[in-house]
């Protein structure tokens, strides 16, 4: 059976350096089909669904599309907004009164929990209808898949961002720590261990928020790497937790600050550098400690993107219109290794991936919990794509001293 009718496409949560290439593979797969009659993109998101501010990107060029594609950030712009049951129950009154038949949601775990909803609303009403969830996240963090669109250019990111990092700490010595995005999964800060070239090259330390974060053994771990190097470069997640699982920032902060969804506010504020950068300096009585927060740096960086995340992030598009309009199927595109390196897609079920997070598994992360093992590396390489840059050191014999021997 064919079913005709508009497509509807929507991106949502924090922009990647690739979604655009997921939004421009639905728009041209789709407009291959004649079943399909307009091909709309939801400008805000869900948002923007309940609101009807559409464009009709059937009048929109090819070229202009392929020009979109590989701009960073979202084409379409985003929202924070998380619908619940009554909220989706006005997507799919907007949706049915605009004879969308398929509506395809770039975005992680909540926008596949929409989809489902949605969807749901669909069967109850008998409409016949089709919904897939498009992935995409720099965290890294959604089930069933390997890895995740967005996730490797953004780790490409961090790693080059870190072998800079240790470059500047090797010529001027002294402490650094760089906090990473990554509420519950610490794949993106991981990526920092890349830089890890030369035995003595940094992060020397990377802490994850799979790992229960302790303040005296940190201060031990400082130490250790700073009596051995005289310097130390330190990555961490910016959702380090407590045994407990509280995060470490509401801890050692006065106010505690929260998003629009209850979630404890922890980008941008540079709280945490701050506070394990005065924790050294007072206790380990190290003068030259310094500390950045990556913030919105690692989501959309104009020229640090991956190959390989451009072609994976375009093909779950082409994916998703050929699963729902040649198939008629509804579900979540996931990635998945097949070599190294090579992978292929499959529909998963939306109840799989919807609302839940993967974490970094044991065998990524070393037995201390301060660093990445040997498999986390031989995990990402590949997802960094081609030319990934590296660092060199001179390697002249030193010249014997005349004077002051």
């Amino acid at each position: 059976m064919k079913l005709e009718g508009k497509v509807l496409i929507a991106q949502g949560g924090g922009p990647t350096a690739v979604i655009n290439q997921s939004l421009v593979g639905v728009v041209l797969e789709s407009r291959k089909f004649p079943q399909v009659t307009k091909v709309y993109g939801a400008i805000n998101g869900v948002h923007g669904i309940i609101n009807e501010n559409f464009i009709d990107l059937t009048q929109e060029t090819t070229h202009n599309l392929e020009q979109v594609a590989i701009t960073p950030s979202s084409a379409l712009f985003s929202t924070r907004d998380k619908p619940d049951k009554a909220y989706c129950k006005e997507i799919f009154k907007v949706l049915k009164a605009h004879d969308i038949r398929y509506f395809f949601y770039i975005g992680g775990n909540d926008s596949a929990d929409t989809v489902k909803i949605v969807n749901e609303q669909a069967e109850l009403s008998d409409y016949e209808f089709r919904a897939i969830h498009i992935p995409k996240t720099i965290d890294n963090d959604l089930m069933v898949n390997d890895h995740t669109p967005g996730y490797g250019s953004a780790a490409r990111f961090v790693a080059q961002a870190f072998i800079g990092i240790n470059l500047e700490n090797r010529s001027l010595p002294g402490v650094y720590i760089g906090v990473v995005m990554g509420r519950n999964a610490g794949f993106l800060t991981a990526a920092s261990s890349i830089a890890q070239k030369y035995p003595d090259d940094g992060p020397h330390l990377v802490y994850l928020p799979e790992r229960s974060f302790h303040m005296d053994r940190f201060l031990t771990d400082v130490k250790n790497v700073y009596d051995k190097y005289g310097r130390c470069v330190i990555a961490v997640s910016e959702g380090i937790v407590d045994e407990a699982g509280n995060p470490i920032m509401t801890k050692l902060m006065d106010h505690v600050e929260k998003d629009e969804h209850g979630n404890v506010r922890l980008s941008g504020t540079g709280v945490l550098g701050d506070i394990l950068s005065n924790e050294i300096s007072n206790k380990l009585n190290i003068k030259r400690v310094r500390s950045d927060t990556f913030g919105y740096l690692q989501r959309s960086f104009v020229g640090c993107v991956s190959d390989v995340d451009q072609h994976e992030a375009r093909e779950v598009g082409e994916k998703a219109a050929q699963f729902a309009i040649w198939h008629n199927l509804d579900g979540s595109i996931t990635i998945h290794r097949t070599g190294f390196y090579s992978v292929d897609y499959k529909l998963t079920c939306l109840k799989d991936v919807a609302g839940r997070t993967k974490h970094m598994p044991d065998e990524f992360i070393n037995q201390e919990g301060n660093n990445v093992t040997e498999a986390f590396k031989y995990y990402l390489t590949p997802l960094l794509g081609s030319n990934m840059p590296s660092a060199h050191r001179l390697r002249a014999p030193i010249v014997a001293k005349i004077l002051n021997v």
